[in-house]
């Protein structure tokens, strides 16, 4: 008897283990552990995960497995345990843990089918499968499973002669393209072609091209080719002379992109020494996390380069993770460009289809470097060499919804399985990993200077309270002003940065002082002049702009607050001569918009490249000289506390955009606060003092590193039910640890209300507390059933954002 233990797609706390279905007699050889199947579950069938096959039960009347939906497995078995450590460490359901995992395209309704792998033939099959692919070279699974001849397919699978593809309904399907080649030999062709009366040009041309190039050749590649149409080719199919048929192409989002191949740069003597170590742990095997520590532009990318070119010599694989934001085309050229086809790209650009095909050029073995944002963390490798995660300071690494992980502590779990090196780069490391670093937890390497060691350019101050004082009410101060001009008449860029989009943050009457608030949130509306609206970034709530105050009916309604529109307005007006490239959401929302402005920009077609955060890091053009950040307090004033840390982030990250090549940089920072210490060390570019103050704020007030944190938000649409259900909570929490912790709360979250429902939080600060994970299970399990009231209780073990 063979037993599966299954994972089924039903997120309650009833049903997060693993239930046990007998494997009838004709899939006994085919179920293996990673693969997904269908089960019967209560009245209906739903896909479920199988994370063991075992021989035998503890339960007498088991149901059976209605059919597999892979013919191998999906998920590996480093991925299945990853899972069960997923579960563990954000506290998920374990079906959420393994959906995470894989692409949208395994996501969806499927149907599939098993077609004869490229490139082999009919003949290669045994005699009882060769009549199902002769005509069509397709099978439908239904079918398969019908004739019974699934274990016949596993094993041709297995010598790669056969695969299986998921058509997915409405979600992604296998791109196809029809190719043409002759159905008869070259001499016979020859034949043919004599015997083609004297106006028949065209088909006569179609002939000699197959008469030189035996091969089969894409329809549409023929036609352009010898210049003719596509019913000149048909014409000839009816003849019976040529035929035509489909074949599977890879979805490839840089098709029309050529890249350049560029060789290994001679390294510094600093970056020698930085990846000796590295170098080191990949030729030992060793597990070991380093924090490679470089000011912008000291060439950590070669770095990364060069160990990856190590590591794919030993045969290996190595995942490299990007934010989001910076994973520009610049970012791709570099690694493409270093390792051509053996890279696959993995981001929200790309399509679903898109994205499945790169998957499958990762489980089929045929990439070795897969360079993606947080969710590439789970590339199916299977000898993984190195893990690189760049800009490790970034917060887009962490998830917000279930599973709530973050991809470094995913990458460091994953390279203790396969003793490899992570290395964890940025110029502006998180507090969390430099105190590991100083604790030697971490082994940490420098890069303090720039390449050819350029100076990093000259920061400037401006303190905006002055320029209001002197009666300059613009948002440009006079000197960045004079400095704008005087890049556009040397014909040098400049980079202007605002850390937000839309036109005006609110809109507010003048005589009393009435805000525009969202009716389902407590929260202002943002004023987006594109369609006179403004908009609610919470719920999506949508309303016109009044006229006169609701409140007292004056007319004195004014916009408050900049957004990149306002500012692109300014310009206008101010530098009519300047040609601006403005980069936010709204103007990079369509695919390939992104490439397209930096493109330009990189072309020269643009004096000014104004944006939000996407402008502020990976860009690399030789032509910036100045760097202007508009105002430089939009995030110190958030309720978060780690508003210091990303505002000195963010500043330093801006102020490296300059300067990185032969011409000097110059960089203007605007601020209302100039005294803050995150602002005036992120003017001097001095990571180690800005280190030492933000250390002594954070064991002042209890703040990681020194204390873990844990969050607790309920919501519901009653007011009363949120705060007594809140109230429980804490005192139960309050009963269970020790009392080194600190519970705060319950107190209303930093935003009250979204979409109608009222938020309450607590938040626990902790060192070492055994007995938590267990009790924050217990407050979840509690609260599983409420949830049909409509009440949320959601966990978050290290979250970044506090709102």
């Amino acid at each position: 008897m063979e037993i599966a233990a299954v994972i089924v797609d039903v997120p309650t706390k009833q049903t997060d283990k693993a239930f046990d279905y007998l494997i009838p007699e004709r899939w006994r050889e085919v179920i293996q552990p990673g693969m997904r199947v269908v089960v019967p579950f209560g009245p209906r069938n739903i896909q479920g995960f199988v994370t063991e096959v075992k021989a035998e039960s503890e339960f007498k009347q088991l149901r059976e497995i209605i059919e597999p939906m892979d013919l191998e497995p999906v998920l590996n078995q480093e991925l299945l345990e990853l899972g069960n450590w997923l579960t563990e460490n954000t506290l998920c359901f374990k079906i959420f843990a393994y959906q995470v995992m894989l692409p949208a395209a395994l996501k969806a309704k499927y149907e599939k089918k098993v077609k004869l792998t490229k490139g082999v033939d009919v003949s290669n099959l045994p005699e009882g499968l060769k009549g199902y692919f002769e005509n069509k070279g397709m099978l439908d699974w239904e079918e398969a499973l019908k004739s019974g001849i699934v274990s016949l397919l596993q094993r041709e699978t297995a010598k790669g002669h056969l695969e299986v593809i998921y058509a997915v309904k409405e979600k992604v399907k296998k791109k196809q393209v029809k190719y043409v080649r002759p159905l008869i030999s070259q001499l016979e062709l020859k034949e043919e072609m004599e015997r083609l009366p004297g106006n028949a040009e065209k088909q006569k041309l179609v002939l000699s091209y197959f008469l030189e190039h035996e091969h089969a050749i894409e329809l549409s590649k023929l036609v352009a080719t010898v210049k003719t149409s596509t019913s000149t080719v048909k014409a000839l199919i009816d003849k019976k002379l040529l035929t035509e048929f489909e074949m599977e192409v890879y979805r490839d989002p840089y098709e029309n992109r050529t890249f350049e191949r560029s060789q290994p740069l001679p390294l510094t003597d600093a970056q020698t020494t930085a990846i000796g170590p590295i170098l080191n742990a990949i030729e030992t095997e060793k597990h070991e996390v380093f924090l490679l520590y470089g000011v912008t532009g000291s060439g950590k990318t070669e770095i990364y380069l060069q160990s990856i070119q190590e590591v794919i010599e030993k045969g290996q694989e190595a995942i490299v993770l990007v934010p989001e934001i910076s994973l520009t085309p610049q970012m791709v050229n570099r690694f493409k460009g270093r390792f051509g086809d053996l890279v696959a790209v993995l981001h929200s650009g790309l399509s679903a289809g898109e994205k499945y095909d790169e998957w499958r050029k990762i489980q089929r073995k045929e990439v070795k470097v897969v360079v993606g944002a947080r969710s590439a963390i789970f590339a199916p490798f299977e000898n993984l060499g190195i893990i690189i995660i760049d800009e490790e300071h970034e917060t887009s690494y962490k998830q917000e919804e279930m599973p709530r992980y973050h991809a470094k502590d995913v990458a460091i779990e994953r390279a203790k399985t396969y003793n490899c090196p992570v290395v964890l780069g940025s110029a502006t490391p998180s507090l969390e990993s430099f105190a590991r670093a100083q604790k030697k937890v971490y082994h940490l390497l420098s890069l303090p200077t720039r390449m050819n060691n350029q100076t990093l350019p000259s920061v400037d101050i401006i303190d905006m309270r002055e320029e209001l004082r002197e009666g300059n009410r613009s948002m440009f101060s006079r000197k960045l002003f004079e400095m704008l001009k005087d890049r556009i008449e040397k014909k040098q860029q400049t980079v202007l940065f605002l850390n937000k989009r839309g036109h005006s943050s609110f809109v507010m009457c003048r005589d009393c002082g009435y805000v525009v608030n969202c009716p389902n949130c407590e929260i202002s509306l943002t004023y987006h002049r594109a369609g006179k609206q403004m908009k609610c970034h919470y719920c999506g709530y949508e309303s016109y702009v009044p006229n006169v105050c609701p409140e007292c009916t004056s007319e004195y309604i004014r916009y408050f607050g900049t957004g990149t529109q306002k500012v692109e307005d300014e310009l206008g007006k101010i530098l009519p001569e300047a040609r601006v490239i403005r980069m936010d959401v709204d103007t990079t929302g369509r695919k390939g918009s992104h490439e397209r402005l930096l493109k330009d920009f990189q072309d020269g077609k643009a004096d000014i490249l104004l944006g939000t955060q996407m402008i502020a890091k990976g860009l690399d053009f030789p032509n910036i000289t100045l760097v202007g950040v508009l105002s430089a307090d939009t995030m110190l004033h958030l309720q978060d506390f780690r508003s210091s840390e990303k505002t000195f982030q963010l500043l330093t990250q801006v102020s490296g955009r300059a300067g990185r090549h032969q011409l000097p940089g110059e960089v203007i920072i605007q601020t209302y606060t100039p005294e803050h210490y995150s602002i005036e060390l992120a003017g001097k570019q001095d990571y180690d003092l800005f280190y030492q103050r933000e250390m002594m704020v954070r064991k002042m007030h209890h703040y990681p590193p020194f204390y873990y944190l844990s969050l607790i938000t309920v919501s519901h649409e009653q007011l009363l039910t949120v705060v007594n259900v809140t109230e429980q909570i804490v005192n139960y929490l309050r009963s269970q640890i020790s009392n080194e912790a600190v519970v705060l709360g319950p107190a209303a979250s930093p935003i009250p209300r979204i979409n109608n429902r009222y938020r309450y939080q607590c938040l626990i600060k902790y060192k070492r507390e055994t007995n938590l994970n267990a009790a924050l299970k217990i407050v979840l399990d509690q609260h599983q059933k409420d949830a049909a009231k409509g009440l949320q209780v959601s966990i978050d073990l290290n979250p970044f954002i506090l709102m």
